[in-house]
């Protein structure tokens, strides 16, 4: 019989690994995140009880054709605590003072110098001849490591999408939001001159993730 402690961890990672889905792919039923996770469904709903009564999930209602609506589990603003955050208040505060005692051309500075290094950066591990999809494999192993939990995604019409399902630098974000736009520069830089980026769902304007589209231009 297992003791205590193990039983504890075990609980530990599976609690974990269900957040880490929930915050990877958006809103699940249990019977789905069973599936996922390879544990049973009551397994499932015993961390979801204990979740919600600690406001890190919640669910929404949704009609299925036959029986009751199913419950759809998803995270809670509470549940940023357990990702990466990217030392958020200090890094916001820093740009307020920059803001502050050089202006709004201080920060754009700031942000064009942040971007050459990232930019020079990944240059040596994205090789700009290679096909578009490794390129980007690349460019998300890159900005995982950085805490994004990004994915390649390819698409029914031969594009890709670049997912980030976690921004460790949102609250610098929503003060700054020159951040952002600077990420979207760095992408089309480090992916190319032949490459089109667009921004399709953004964090900070309410979705889940961030996704942009990614698709050679035409020749």
């Amino acid at each position: 019989m297992p003791s205590e402690g193990t039983t504890s961890t075990k609980e530990s990672r599976g609690r974990r690994a269900l957040l880490d889905l929930l915050k990877q792919e958006g809103p699940m039923d249990a019977g789905t995140l069973a599936g996922r996770l390879g544990v049973t469904d009551m397994a499932v709903r015993q961390h979801l009880t204990r979740l919600e009564e600690e406001r890190l999930v919640t669910f929404e209602a949704e009609q299925r054709p036959l029986g009751r609506p199913a419950k759809l589990w998803r995270l809670t603003p509470a549940a940023d605590r357990f990702f990466p955050d990217g030392h958020a208040d200090l890094t916001r505060d820093l740009l307020e003072a920059l803001r502050a005692t050089f202006g709004a051309a201080g920060v754009d500075a700031l942000i064009a110098h942040r971007g050459e290094i990232q930019a020079t950066a990944y240059a040596r591990e994205v090789d700009a001849g290679a096909p578009l999809e490794w390129r980007l494999e690349a460019l998300a192993a890159l900005r995982t490591q950085e805490g994004y939990m990004a994915a390649v995604e390819r698409q029914e019409d031969g594009g890709f999408l670049l997912l980030e399902n976690h921004c460790p630098i949102c609250a610098a974000a929503r003060s700054c939001s020159g951040l952002c736009a600077a990420e979207l520069s760095l992408f089309r830089r480090v992916l190319g001159d032949d490459v089109e980026v667009e921004r399709e769902d953004h964090i900070l304007a309410g979705a889940r993730r961030c996704a942009y589209r990614v698709a050679e231009k035409p020749k």
